[in-house]
C-alpha cells in the first residue's frame, strides 16, 4: 500500500470507527491492512468501504482485526511470580498506609488493553489465592468490543490459553468440562469491563495501586507510547506500580517520574 492510499484509508477508518491510525507504526499497520483487503475478497479500498457501508457486522470485524489481541493466562510466569511475591505486598503496604494503617484497605487496579480478559482474570485468581477476598477492585478496559464481550462471557478459552494455569487453578477457577474453558462467575463479578480508547481518552481513573498494560503499546509510535506512559503515571497513586510486557522498556521513564521496581515494573515514587 502506497502512502497516498494509506492516508485515504486512515481517514475512512477514523470516520467509520473513530480509531486514529496515526498513533500506530506505519509499516506494521500497512501490512495488516494489505492482508485484510486480500482476505475480504475486494480489489480496492473504495470497493471495500462501499461494501461494508451500513453493515454493523462487517464494521465490527474490521474493528476487531485492527485491535490486535494476543495474550494468555499468566503470560510470562516469572513476572507474575514477582508480581505476587514482591509487588502486591509493596502496593498493599502503601495502600494501607494511605488509609491510615487500615488492614482492610482495598487495592485499586486497572488492566489497560485487557483484550479477551486473560490478564484481569489471572490477576483476580492470584489475589483470591493470596486471601484478598473482597479487598480489591479491578477495572479492565479495551477498545475491542468483541474482545470485551468475550471477557464478560467468561470465555470460552481454548487449551493453549491456559498452558500456564495449574491443575489446581483450573479446578478452582474454571467451570468443569473444558477445554474450551470458562472462568467461574465468582471471578467475573470481581472485574468491571468497559470500552476505552487508551490513546484518545483520559485514564480510566486515578489513585490506582497497580496498572497493567502488557504487550499493547508495542504497536504504537514512540510519541504515542510516551503519552500513554505519562497517562499511566498520572493514574497511579504515589507508590503505585505500572506492570508492562516482558520485552517492553519504558523509554524516558525517569523523565516521566518513574523509578524501577524490577524487570517489567515501574513505580511512581511515594510522596515525600
Amino acid at each position: 500500500m502506497d502512502l497516498e492510499t494509506y492516508a485515504t484509508v486512515k481517514r475512512s477508518i477514523r470516520a467509520i470507527l473513530d480509531i486514529d491510525l496515526d498513533y500506530y507504526k506505519d509499516e506494521q499497520m500497512r501490512r495488516r491492512l494489505d492482508a485484510w483487503l486480500v482476505r475480504s475478497g475486494r480489489k480496492t479500498w473504495p470497493e471495500y468501504f462501499t461494501a461494508i457501508k451500513g453493515s454493523e457486522p462487517d464494521i465490527a470485524k474490521l474493528r476487531d482485526y485492527l485491535t490486535i489481541n494476543v495474550s494468555a493466562f499468566f503470560r510470562d510466569p516469572d513476572r507474575w511470580d514477582y508480581l505476587r511475591d514482591a509487588i502486591v505486598p509493596l502496593v498493599l503496604k502503601g495502600r494501607q498506609a494511605a488509609a491510615g494503617g487500615t488492614l482492610g484497605a482495598k487495592l485499586r487496579i486497572w488492566s489497560a488493553g485487557c483484550s479477551i480478559g486473560l490478564e484481569p482474570y489471572s490477576l483476580a485468581m492470584m489475589l483470591e489465592e493470596l486471601g484478598h477476598g473482597g479487598r480489591y477492585e479491578i477495572v479492565a478496559t479495551d477498545l475491542d468490543r468483541g474482545a470485551l464481550a468475550r471477557s464478560k462471557a467468561r470465555g470460552p478459552y481454548p487449551a493453549e490459553d491456559t498452558a500456564n494455569v495449574s491443575a489446581a487453578f483450573k479446578a478452582k477457577y474454571f467451570e468443569p468440562g473444558g477445554p474450551p474453558y470458562r472462568v467461574v462467575e465468582k471471578i467475573q463479578r470481581r472485574i468491571s469491563f468497559s470500552e476505552h480508547n487508551l490513546v484518545t481518552m483520559p485514564p480510566a481513573g486515578t489513585d490506582f495501586d497497580l496498572v497493567l498494560c502488557r504487550n499493547v503499546v508495542i504497536y504504537f509510535t514512540e510519541p504515542a507510547k510516551a503519552g500513554l506512559y505519562r497517562k499511566f503515571y498520572d493514574s497511579l497513586r504515589p507508590g503505585g506500580v505500572l506492570f508492562v510486557g516482558g520485552t517492553e522498556v519504558v523509554s524516558q521513564a525517569a523523565q516521566i517520574g518513574f523509578k524501577s521496581a524490577g524487570i517489567s515494573f515501574y513505580q511512581r515514587p511515594e510522596a515525600s
